[in-house]
């Protein structure tokens, strides 16, 4: 994880799993590129077994430095349906959309992520999420992160081969 309070690394940790802390913070401080911060992160994970990278709460876009190193094995999920609202805020922009009468449901997709493209890559997995007019914000998030929870295990696990991961 690029953060050190990562609940993931909890998780790991308690299930023997090993786990790595990498912040970009210290290669900003010191000049370093994202290219080479990402070069030393697929250096570090180089000493294991990697199957998948699963991209939860990772809020960097990998270089090509990385992608080359996992090409066909990184998912990420993003809460908005392929083609929608990429990026950061997606569930807010939805919301908007919706208020505005542009759309009348959103979703979540879990995808591979195979360039530097932002939210992109070919879809593993996707759902729609309804929105009703008596919505906040944050009912359509609590729903949303409801469904991303849900499909990306069943993804992870579709990917690795093996049944339920719960």
């Amino acid at each position: 994880s690029n953060r050190k309070d990562a609940y993931a690394l909890q998780r790991a940790e308690a299930h023997g799993i090993p786990t790595i802390y990498h912040p970009l913070l210290p290669y900003r401080r010191a000049g370093r590129s994202r290219e080479e911060y990402d070069a030393d992160l697929a250096k570090k994970l180089s000493q294991y077994p990697v199957d998948l990278v699963v991209l939860a709460g990772w809020m960097h876009i990998f270089s090509m430095n990385f992608v080359k190193h996992y090409s066909g094995r990184i998912l990420n999920i993003h809460p908005a349906l392929p083609g929608t609202f990429p990026g950061t805020h997606a569930i807010q922009r939805a919301y908007e959309a919706f208020q505005r009468g542009e759309i009348d449901h959103t979703g979540v997709m879990v995808h591979r992520v195979p360039d530097e493209g932002v939210d992109v890559g070919p879809v593993v997995l996707q759902a729609d999420v309804p929105i009703y007019p008596t919505d906040s914000l944050e009912d359509l998030e609590a729903r949303i992160h409801a469904v991303e929870h849900e499909i990306y295990i069943r993804a992870i696990a579709s990917e690795l081969g093996i049944g339920s991961a719960r």
